[in-house]
């Protein structure tokens, strides 16, 4: 969500609905030891900066094997293919006008690659489905970039209310293209924190049969992803997350406090689950 497309009221009204406090990370970062690893970013660049300096600088230091990006204009798309190419051989770019492109560089090679349109025609925006060759095996990634909470008609107020229903449609019908066998993670700016509708969708298992798990809330329980400042008031919210299912285990989910982007990257660290839950 890049609030640079909207009035400053928005702003307004999700901080006012929205609630904080304070939790105690229920895990602790460690190191993998022996054990193959993998690290992942999701970062949403900010359509409306593309090119920038500090974002690019943003993603080298998070040194992660696959970089998953929300908000790729054909700009975008050519500054990162010119500062990445020889760091991320690997790289898809589905750019959009405005707030709609996603895209993935990868140090690892893309197996297949699918973009999953929306069911509606209406402009919002599609998810990207990725099978990696991982240092795991086979990796199963879904890209998101669920609808701002905004109506139809152009109202917040509305959004607020209508969102949530139709961010569980469209993850319900982005989990229609995932094979059930491989390990998967979903990642993106979900435009909801982890209380929404789709994060409680994935935790079910309604998505390819495996409950899922938002790994943020178990590192990072109160660090925002998502920032937009005022003369008075920064108002930040959690945005952003990395979903993963019962075959991996998370070893440190941090957020970078980096980059000129509204969003921050949040950058996990995965290997094989030895038990699968």
């Amino acid at each position: 969500m890049t609030w640079q497309a909207f009035a400053l009221p928005a702003a307004l009204i999700l901080a006012l609905l929205s609630s904080g406090c304070s939790h105690a990370p229920g895990r602790q970062p460690s190191p993998p030891g022996p054990r193959p690893s993998l690290r992942l970013m999701t970062y949403n660049v900010n359509f409306g900066i593309a090119g920038d300096g500090p974002t690019l600088a943003a993603i080298d230091a998070g040194r992660a094997d696959v970089v998953l990006l929300q908000e790729i204009s054909k700009s975008w798309e050519e500054a990162l293919h010119t500062r990445f190419d020889g760091a991320y051989p690997h790289a898809v770019f589905f750019p959009r006008g405005g707030a709609g492109g996603i895209g993935v560089m990868s140090r690892l090679p893309i197996r297949a690659q699918q973009l999953i349109p929306r069911e509606e025609d209406d402009g919002w925006f599609p998810a990207l489905r990725l099978v990696l060759e991982s240092p795991l095996g086979p990796l199963q990634v879904l890209v998101v970039h669920l609808r701002p909470p905004v109506s139809d008609g152009g109202s917040f107020v509305a959004g607020h209310f209508t969102a949530p229903a139709i961010h569980e449609r469209e993850i319900a019908r982005f989990c229609q293209t995932l094979d059930r066998e491989l390990p998967t993670v979903v990642a993106g700016d979900f435009n909801e924190e982890e209380d929404g509708r789709a994060i409680a969708y994935l935790a079910r298992g309604a998505c390819a049969n495996w409950k899922m798990t938002s790994a943020l809330p178990e590192f990072a329980p109160d660090r925002p992803t998502w920032r937009w400042p005022t003369t008075f008031h920064t108002f930040e919210r959690r945005l952003d997350h990395i979903v993963y299912d019962g075959r991996l285990e998370p070893l440190s989910v941090e957020v970078l406090d980096a980059g000129r982007s509204d969003h921050f990257p949040v950058v996990g660290v995965f290997v094989r689950a030895r038990a699968p839950l």
